[in-house]
C-alpha cells in the first residue's frame, strides 16, 4: 500500500481548523497529561513522529525542548513551518522508514495518534530504538485499542437498565480499515477523501515494543472531559464516559 494513502495531507486545513477549538480532545485531555508524563527539562531534544500542523511540537518547544517534528504529510507540515516556532525543525518524512538523524539523538520520543495511521508499526519501534540515547523514553498514545475498534466498536444504550455502554465485536485480529474522511459526501457532490487506519491489540504492541528492545514503565487509560447536554440519557452518558477510556498511553524506556 502506498504510504500517502494514510497521510491526513488532504484534510490538513480541516485538521488545523479543528485543533483551533478550545474544547478539544488534544486540548484538554491529551496535552496536560502527556506534558505531566514528559517532565521537559530545558534543552532536552524531542522527536515527534506524526506531528501533524505541529500542535504538541508547539507546546514542547515552550517548555524549553529543542524539538524536532517529521510527518508524511507535506500539506501539514507547510502549515506546521508557517508558525516559525523558536526551537522547533519540521520535515517531511515518513515514521515506518529510515530516519535521516544520527543513532542516540533524541532525549525523548512521541507518537501522538499518528501510529494507528502507520502500517509497518515494528519498523518505527526499531527506528525509536535507534534514534533515541540510553536514557531515551518513548511515550506512544493511542485511541484506545480496546474500546475504539476501527469499525467494529461502537456506543449501546441499555434500555432496562438505563445504563450507557461500549460494544466490541472484533478485537485481537489486526484490521486495516479505510476510513471516510468526509461523510456524505456523495450528497455534497464531492469526491470520497480516504485514509486508512490500522487497529492492533494491546499484546501485538507490547509483544512489539519488547522485540525492539524497550520496556513499559507506565500505562494510563485516559476518559473524555465532554458532558451531555440535558436529555434522558444524560446521567448514563455522563458515567460511561468516566468509566470507559477514549485513550491510552504508553511509556516504555530502552533496556
Amino acid at each position: 500500500m502506498d504510504k500517502k494513502s494514510t497521510s491526513w495531507g488532504n484534510v490538513s486545513s480541516w485538521y488545523d481548523d479543528l485543533l483551533k477549538d478550545p474544547d478539544t480532545y488534544q486540548k484538554k485531555v491529551i496535552l496536560p497529561n502527556l506534558l505531566r508524563i514528559l517532565d521537559i527539562k530545558k534543552g532536552e531534544r524531542i522527536l515527534d513522529l506524526g506531528c501533524g500542523q505541529g500542535f504538541f511540537s508547539e507546546e514542547f518547544a515552550k517548555l524549553g525542548g529543542n524539538v524536532f517534528g517529521i510527518d508524511i504529510s507535506p500539506e501539514l507540515i507547510k502549515i506546521a513551518k508557517a508558525r516559525n516556532t523558536k526551537n522547533v525543525a519540521y520535515d517531511v518524512s515518513a515514521g515506518d522508514t529510515n530516519l535521516s538523524f544520527k543513532d542516540g539523538f533524541f532525549d525523548k520520543s512521541v507518537i501522538v495518534l499518528a501510529l494507528q495511521n502507520i502500517k509497518d508499526v515494528n519498523k518505527v519501534f526499531e527506528e525509536m530504538k535507534r534514534v533515541l540515547n540510553e536514557k531515551g523514553s518513548l511515550a506512544i498514545v493511542l485511541n484506545h485499542p480496546s474500546f475504539r475498534v476501527p469499525q467494529a466498536s461502537d456506543w449501546m444504550f441499555d434500555e432496562g437498565k438505563k445504563m450507557q455502554g461500549r460494544v466490541v465485536y472484533e478485537y485481537l485480529s489486526e484490521k486495516k480499515v479505510e476510513i471516510i474522511m468526509n461523510p456524505g459526501f456523495a450528497a455534497k457532490k464531492e469526491k470520497a477523501v480516504k485514509t486508512y487506519s490500522f487497529h492492533r491489540s494491546l499484546q501485538l504492541y507490547f509483544k512489539l515494543l519488547s522485540k525492539n528492545g524497550f520496556a513499559v514503565t507506565r500505562l494510563e487509560e485516559w476518559i473524555s472531559h465532554k458532558e451531555s447536554g440535558t436529555g434522558p440519557r444524560k446521567t448514563a452518558e455522563d458515567k460511561a464516559r468516566k468509566e470507559i477510556p477514549l485513550f491510552m498511553m504508553i511509556e516504555t524506556k530502552k533496556i
